[in-house]
């Protein structure tokens, strides 16, 4: 056959070359000096070179020189509308996760390399999984005085279903978290996801409250295996100038929960009776069971196993003795329950890092507020001076789950430009790259958006409690109360979880577990004495209370992250074995600057064109 070639004048041409047998799917072809034949498979088009002595090593059909020393691993370069055309695709068969050769978003070698609207995709998926777990617990708030009336049981204990719902999701992400590490991100979406369906479906058809109980413990840990290692997809997936916004639109995933799910709860509740609320969190875990079957790829880093040294036999060794093999049985007996019981509790050490308990204690505190709120709507508006239904106590949720959504859409592209500013601020840029590019911190990302936020939910908490018992005259007032509080809250939830992701960039889902373990436990402990507390001293006062608490503490916080935040930073860095650049801190000018700000904003246009 003739194939096109160029002489060495450069004239195009045509060479002869012989005719050869070929099988179907093969293309003969000429490059340079090598000849060889293309063969077409499902998965890639693989070269197998001609060159003498190499054996028909198989080279992909991008690949223009050979080298005859190192022989190349098979991976596929299809062209996808999915990834890079400089992003190999891992073929269907060596794809890692459970049943992973049956997604429609190819895995890749660098996760980094995904297209942009790829990146989206992901996100979005992970984001609407994620919304699972706080739809578990907003679903039942509208549900509690029908669930009480049904199975005989007092306002307290009913709230149980709902605080060990909580704590069920602040423990159960030290394991999966630890676990994705290991066994990928993949496998564990698909295995809690299948918990969480059979565990909602056991929850609709209880007999009694204890047992109602029980499956939402199961189901409410199975739920939260996305929120711990949903935030280590994204680390995957997001570079960290962009980290951010990808977070703001994650956290919109958990917020959309608390958003639909009290609306849902209250029309279900009203209509069907408390149970189909948990019909509706089944058929919703089923649906998202599916999303991430087929749309979900393996994102965690492929850790290439170190080889082990080979050694020698030792001719004076004894053979094994039945002794010396049940010694060994028993050691990995041992090494196997460390790792299933104690290992994922490890992660708490993290706490001992300054940057990391702070950072925690901060979304901890928002959150606690965040269930004092949520149950003290459910109390104020089912009693008078309002006695609303179930349907309308539902509707009462949607102003502050709204002000979740404003701050989720403005806060993350607020995060990135206040990181971004910061690092031109400091000139610390990466001078081994051409052009220069901006080296980022995670403190970076505390600025006045933290002090805003940290002022803002706990005032809003605090003029909720005085205003939501002047009755219906006066009910615009809290809901432009609980609005904000919305707002303030997701700009602290934001801003620590993308922080932890940073501070720990080789554990992120650790991080994450670490912060959803204090959070939940403390939502916990609010919604289990809120309603005591309410009784007690009241609703206005338990605000004030609880907001002034968190105005004092959160603050205190931030200052000390932003006085003492790089030197806690550079320590865990030093102990945990972080690879951190080399930062160069040097005084540029401004017309320095101004060009490496444009460099960079000159990148950030480019890369819009992968969503074309």
């Amino acid at each position: 056959m003739a194939v096109g070639s160029s002489d060495e004048n450069g004239r195009s041409g045509s060479v002869a070359k012989p005719d050869r047998p070929s099988s179907p799917g093969q293309e003969e072809f000429e490059v340079g000096s090598h000849t060889g034949t293309s063969i077409s498979t499902d998965e890639e088009a693989v070269i197998v070179d001609d060159v003498p002595g190499q054996g028909g090593i198989g080279l992909s059909h991008r690949e223009n020189v050979l080298s005859p020393t190192q022989p190349t691993q098979t991976r596929s370069r299809r062209s996808s509308s999915f990834v890079r055309p400089n992003n190999p695709i891992v073929p269907r068969s060596q794809r890692r996760g459970l049943f992973g050769r049956f997604t429609i978003i190819p895995e890749v070698e660098t996760p980094l390399e995904y297209k942009r609207g790829t990146k989206w995709t992901i996100t979005a998926v992970v984001a609407l999984a994620a919304a699972g777990a706080p739809m578990g617990s907003g679903i039942f708030l509208p549900a509690l005085p029908d669930l009480a009336k049904e199975l005989n049981a007092t306002t307290t204990i009913t709230n149980l279903t709902v605080a060990m719902y909580m704590l069920a999701m602040s423990i159960f992400p030290l394991w999966w978290s630890s676990f994705s590490e290991t066994l990928g991100r993949r496998t564990i979406y698909i295995i809690s996801f299948t918990m969480f369906v059979v565990f909602s479906a056991l929850s609709a058809i209880s007999v009694n409250i204890s047992m109602l109980i029980v499956m939402r413990i199961l189901g409410g840990g199975a739920s939260a295996s996305v929120q711990a290692v949903g935030a280590g997809t994204i680390a995957d997936i997001w570079e960290p100038a962009e980290r951010g916004r990808a977070m703001g639109l994650f956290y919109l995933g958990p917020l959309i929960g608390p958003l639909i799910s009290p609306l849902t709860g209250g029309s279900l509740s009203g209509a069907f009776g408390w149970r189909s609320t948990m019909w509706f969190l089944t058929i919703y875990g089923g649906v998202m069971l599916l999303m991430i079957f087929f749309c979900l790829p393996e994102t965690l880093a492929n850790k290439k196993p170190a080889t082990a040294p080979i050694s020698s036999p030792d001719p004076t060794a004894n053979p094994l003795t039945r002794v010396t093999t049940t010694a060994k049985s028993i050691k990995s007996a041992a090494s196997t329950i460390k790792r299933f019981l104690w290992d994922p509790l490890t992660v708490l050490a993290y706490l001992r890092y300054p940057p990391v308990l702070i950072s925690v204690y901060s979304a901890s505190v928002a959150f606690g507020s965040l269930f004092v709120l949520n149950i003290s709507i459910q109390s104020t508006y089912s009693t008078p001076p309002y006695n609303f239904t179930s349907t309308i106590i539902g509707c009462m949720y949607l102003a502050p789950s709204l002000g979740y959504i404003t701050a989720s859409t403005v806060g993350g592209r607020w995060l990135d430009h206040i990181m971004k500013r910061e690092a031109l601020r400091a000139g610390r840029f990466d001078d081994s790259v051409n052009p220069p590019k901006l080296i980022y911190l995670p403190e970076d990302r505390m600025g006045e958006n933290m002090w805003l936020a940290a002022s803002l939910y706990p005032l809003s908490l605090i003029v909720y409690g005085f205003t939501a018992s002047q009755g219906l005259k006066y009910i615009a007032a809290p809901a432009i109360a609980t609005f904000l509080f919305g707002v303030g809250s997701m700009l602290v939830f934001g801003a620590v979880t993308t922080m932890l992701t940073e501070f720990m960039p080789q554990r992120s889902s650790s991080g994450v577990a670490v912060n959803n373990f204090v959070r939940n436990f403390v939502s916990c402990v609010g919604a289990i004495l809120a309603q005591p507390l309410i009784d007690a001293m009241g609703n206005r006062w338990l605000c004030l209370m609880v907001g002034l608490f968190a105005w004092i503490t959160g603050n205190g916080a931030i200052f000390l992250l932003k006085r003492r935040g790089e030197k806690w930073r550079r320590e865990m860095d030093e102990a945990l074995g972080n690879n951190v650049k080399v930062v160069h801190n040097g005084q540029r000018s401004n017309e320095e600057l101004g060009q490496m700000d444009g460099d960079i904003r000159l990148e950030e246009m480019c890369d819009k064109e992968d969503k074309q």
